[in-house]
C-alpha cells in the first residue's frame, strides 16, 4: 500500500492525497514535519534524503510546464508574502520585501487568468490534468493569504470548478475537510 509522510496541511503533500482521491488509490498516511513527528531523524532521511514532503506527448509537455511554473515561478513569488502574512516568520519580517511579493504574486495570477480565459476550462484546455491539481492548491493559498488581490475572473471560475471535485474538497482547502 501506499504510504504518505507529511503534515496534510502542507501544500504539497495535499498534491498528493489530492491525487490520490483523483485516481481513487488506497493509502496510508502519517503526519510528519513541524508539530508532527520529525523529518530530521535519520529514520525519515533514510526515505527522503532531502527531509522534505514530496497522455499525448504535446499534452504531457502542456502539464509538465504548467507544474514547472507552479514550482518554479509562482512558488517563488508568494514565498515572502506568505511568510510574512500567514506564517508571520521572524526571518520574514520586511515589510517592503512582502509588498513587492504581493505585486510579483499578482502578476503570475494574472499570468494564469489569461491562460485560463483562453483554455476555458482548465490549464491545458478541456481536460482535468495533474497540473491542475498544483496551480489549484496554489489558487486556494492566493485566495486564503490576507492581502490585497486583483479580481480575476477566469480564476474565480476555474477556482470553483475545482471546488465541485471531491478531491479537492477533501484536500483542496488547506488540508482542512
Amino acid at each position: 500500500m501506499l504510504k504518505i509522510l507529511g503534515k496534510s496541511s502542507s501544500i504539497n503533500v495535499r498534491k498528493v492525497l489530492w491525487t490520490c482521491a483523483e485516481l481513487n488509490l488506497s493509502y496510508e498516511h502519517e503526519e510528519w514535519g513541524s508539530g508532527f513527528q520529525s523529518t530530521e531523524t535519520e529514520a525519515f532521511k533514510a526515505l527522503n534524503p532531502n527531509a522534505l514532503v514530496p497522455e499525448s506527448v504535446r499534452q504531457r509537455a502542456l502539464v509538465e510546464q504548467w507544474m514547472d511554473w507552479q514550482s518554479t515561478e509562482l512558488n517563488n513569488s508568494w514565498r515572502y508574502a506568505f511568510m510574512h502574512l500567514v506564517r508571520k516568520s521572524p526571518a520574514y519580517q520586511d515589510k517592503a520585501a512582502a509588498q513587492s511579493s504581493i505585486v510579483v504574486w499578482n502578476e503570475k495570477m494574472q499570468l494564469l487568468d489569461t491562460t485560463l480565459a483562453k483554455t476555458a476550462l482548465y490549464i491545458t484546455g478541456a481536460e482535468f490534468t495533474l497540473a491542475d491539481i498544483v496551480l489549484g492548491l496554489s489558487v486556494n493559498r492566493w485566495l486564503m493569504t490576507p492581502m490585497a488581490r486583483p479580481e480575476l475572473p477566469a480564476v474565480a471560475a476555474y477556482y470553483k470548478r475545482l471546488s465541485l471535485r471531491p478531491g479537492f474538497q477533501r484536500f483542496g482547502c488547506n488540508g482542512i475537510p
